[in-house]
């Protein structure tokens, strides 16, 4: 693919920045950030006292006796940089970090609007200044890879010059280690030496990432400019300075119109919200916060009822319940001044299903209505929704969680459980086994040996003691064993299951256990 004409700009020293950003380090004094113990970024005063990269902390310091040093943190270097991206995206579009203190963007845009690549590289860079008070210097030339290279002088290659301007830089510029040893060894000291060899025979000496780094060497790019595009602010806020929410009718209003504009706001960008935080601040200055999940799309009435209850909880301590022994939270001292609602999670919103007379699930949208107000009343655990996850059986694979909840299984579905029961899956799972007896065709018990071998085909089922309830067994399969948790002997269960199906025609889950044989599941 052609490069693109970039304009990458380039902050240097940006660990040593971000660590005067973020922990007061003076980058103005010889200061070293180290990665296992050896030097991987320094400052201008350190190299002038002869520190470099690559050297170990010890001889670092033998030449510069003065020098702070600082643990290399990837984390703090790109919080760091982030206002310098959002820096730069206040005047141009389109941008790519790069890496923590590197920004690529496509050259045309700005060009054209601020009238050349000199002045569009000028206008960023005073930008970065005034905002960050942060020093940088741009490059710009046809791809990423020489951009950056360029941008170490503050050079603009000219359009078509390139593969001119690299081919005289050395090839360890490419930045592999590895390869420019090799490279040096065999006489290929520049990137235009390197450029000037063939593809095909690159490839087969140096393979895929040597002949990535042959394209790069010829003034060539890998890949297009994946742009960052800014996720936009859809919280909304509200302030009642002058007439503070302190009753429950007024906190309902608020609610309603609220809502409707955070609706709105979603709607506008093709969104629908499924977690929703609200954030209250008092007169007082007490910060209150509380996340509501739900497990469909929030309509502009369901975001409404959340904030409403929420508000009601708040300001009249209704989740205190006499005689459950917990705790609620302590009632506001003053009234609410701001309101602001964030949607914590949100997707695409590609439109609901019409109902069977043509709404748009409004029996749905009760339900889920009725549901969360009962849980409003009641709590959380009052209504509740099974969930299927991974398990070896089927007592194991479901999981009840509270309604309007994030519906995460308790064990991963995937990669299939060893041991788990063949297909189909049981209609019914008894909460509590029921103890069984099962006896041969000669009215013997049924075991199962150590090696998993059955003393005799299963021939009679009772579920009580006396035999009244004795079934005849028409067909069976197993034993599939479960050795589960043998390491924890507290824990450590051991059984082997059968499917058994009944002269009636009822087909039921078996599992024999230290001895004792359990009806766990029917079949429909």
């Amino acid at each position: 693919m052609a490069p693109v004409r970039t304009m990458l700009l380039w902050c240097p020293d940006w660990p040593v920045i971000a660590a005067d950003i973020v922990e007061g380090v003076p980058a103005t004094t010889p200061v070293a950030v180290l990665y296992a113990n050896r030097v991987v970024a320094c400052s201008a005063s350190a190299r002038a006292e002869g520190v470099r990269r690559g050297l170990r902390k010890r001889e670092a310091q033998s030449r510069c006796p003065q020098l702070t040093t600082v643990d290399h943190d990837p984390g703090r270097d790109v919080r760091a940089f982030e206002p310098v991206v959002a820096a730069v995206e206040e005047v141009v579009a389109g941008v790519e970090v790069i890496r923590a203190g590197a920004c690529a963007v496509a050259a045309r845009g700005p060009t054209r609007y601020f009238g050349g690549e000199e002045q569009a590289a000028e206008r960023i860079v005073e930008q970065v200044a005034e905002t960050c008070e942060v020093e940088s210097q741009i490059g710009i030339a046809d791809g990423v890879f020489a951009a950056g290279l360029a941008a170490r002088s503050g050079r603009i290659v000219p359009a078509g010059g390139t593969p001119e301007f690299l081919a005289g830089l050395p090839v360890e510029a490419l930045g592999r280690p590895q390869l420019t040893d090799l490279l040096r060894r065999l006489g290929l000291r520049t990137l235009g030496d390197f450029a000037a060899l063939p593809a095909g025979d690159v490839l087969a000496r140096f393979g895929f990432d040597g002949t990535l780094a042959h394209r790069l060497a010829a003034g060539g790019d890998h890949r297009p400019l994946a742009v960052r595009r800014p996720p936009p602010d859809l919280a909304v806020t509200e302030t009642y300075d002058d007439d503070p929410l302190d009753r429950v009718d007024a906190a309902a209003f608020a609610a309603r119109t609220l809502a409707e504009r955070l609706h709105d706001t979603l709607a506008g960008h093709a969104l629908a919200c499924t977690r929703l935080g609200i954030e209250a601040v008092t007169a007082h200055g007490q910060e209150l916060r509380r996340v509501w999940r739900h497990d469909g799309l929030l309509t502009a009435a369901a975001i409404a009822d959340r904030v409403r209850w929420q508000l009601d909880g708040w300001l009249t301590g209704t989740s205190r319940r006499p005689g459950s022994g917990r705790v609620g939270p302590v009632r506001p001292t003053a009234g609410i001044i701001r309101l602001r609602l964030v949607p914590e999670g949100v997707l695409a919103h590609v439109g609901l299903q019409p109902g069977l007379w043509g709404e748009t699930g409004q029996e749905r949208d009760r339900a889920h209505r009725a549901l969360s107000r009962v849980q409003g009343i009641l709590g959380p655990e009052s209504v509740l929704t099974a969930v299927l996850g991974g398990g070896r059986s089927p007592a194991d694979q479901a999981r009840l969680v509270p309604w309007g909840d994030e519906r995460t299984p308790a064990r991963p579905l995937v990669p299939p459980w060893p041991g788990r029961l063949p297909s189909p899956a049981p209609a019914l799972v008894l909460p509590v086994p029921l103890p069984a007896v099962v006896h041969d065709a000669a009215g013997e018990p049924v075991r199962v040996t150590a090696r998993l071998e059955v003393s005799a085909a299963p021939a009679r089922l009772e579920m009580d003691a006396g035999g009244a309830g004795a079934m005849e067994i028409v067909s069976w399969s197993g034993p599939w064993p479960v050795d589960e948790r043998w390491w924890a002997p507290a824990e450590a269960r051991r059984r082997a299951r059968f499917q058994v199906c009944l002269a009636d025609g009822t087909a039921l889950l078996l599992s024999l256990a230290g001895g004792q044989w359990w009806v766990e599941a029917v079949y429909d």
